[in-house]
């Protein structure tokens, strides 16, 4: 049976990436590339990347990465919601769109050396799942980058989305997809997820260790870069 979170995002699907550039100011886009440019510069430059873009929704993720990363090689966009997967087909990314369960993933340990998650791990009904699943198709020395929007811990951040968001997001959302309880889902599952101090010590206790952690906008989004951990 169709769990109702997957149901509404097949919903919305045609209709993402406008409302994520519009609900942003284009920014979400700006948050991509910046993550993405870090990575490129830990990564050697002779190995070739075996790239998962978790979560991955309409591919994004995956094609700016292949922007900054020229030596990407075997790549797949693996999401729950078969609509939004039907999404990546006419943006040509070189990548495999995989419908899977992002807690329990239909590939082997140690499969893939770089790990993307945007927007994704808050939609999990068990993050520390999420990261364990994450960890072990990672291999040893992989990195795992998770850009986020975290539970609001400041005063900008609590005004933000406790007060402005709950007025903008659903009503802009409802006006362009027609769909303003998949908008006021989008709000309060960022006011219900970890704060990014918490998700970050989850991380550490998974196994990994922390490269980054990055603010966006005085704290609207988080870009989290992990590594998992070579053996001694």
């Amino acid at each position: 049976m169709m769990s109702p979170v997957r149901k509404m995002f097949d919903g919305i699907a045609s209709r993402y990436d406008f409302l994520n550039h519009f609900l942003s100011c284009f920014q979400d886009v700006l948050w991509r590339r910046s993550c993405c440019k870090r990575l490129s510069k830990l990564l050697k430059e002779n190995s070739e990347i075996r790239l998962l873009d978790l979560c991955g929704g309409t591919g994004d993720f995956a094609h700016t990465f292949r922007k900054y990363v020229k030596n990407t090689g075997m790549a797949v966009i693996g999401d729950f919601s078969y609509g939004m997967l039907v999404q990546v087909m006419p943006k040509k990314i070189e990548a495999f769109p995989v419908q899977l369960d992002a807690m329990k993933m239909p590939f082997a340990d140690g499969q893939f050396n770089v790990i993307l998650n945007g927007f994704g791990m808050r939609n999990l009904p068990d993050a520390r799942r999420g990261l364990e699943e994450s960890f072990r198709v990672l291999e040893k020395g992989g990195y795992l980058c998770v850009l986020e929007f975290f539970s609001p811990r400041g005063i900008f951040n609590k005004f933000f989305y406790k007060v402005l968001a709950p007025l903008f997001i659903p009503v802009s959302g409802a006006f362009f997809s027609g769909k303003r309880s998949a908008y006021e889902y989008l709000v309060n599952s960022i006011i219900c997820f970890l704060p990014v101090t918490d998700f970050v010590a989850m991380a550490v206790e998974t196994g990994f260790e922390v490269v980054q952690v990055k603010s966006f906008d005085l704290g609207i989004s988080f870009g989290v870069i992990l590594r998992k951990k070579e053996a001694p």
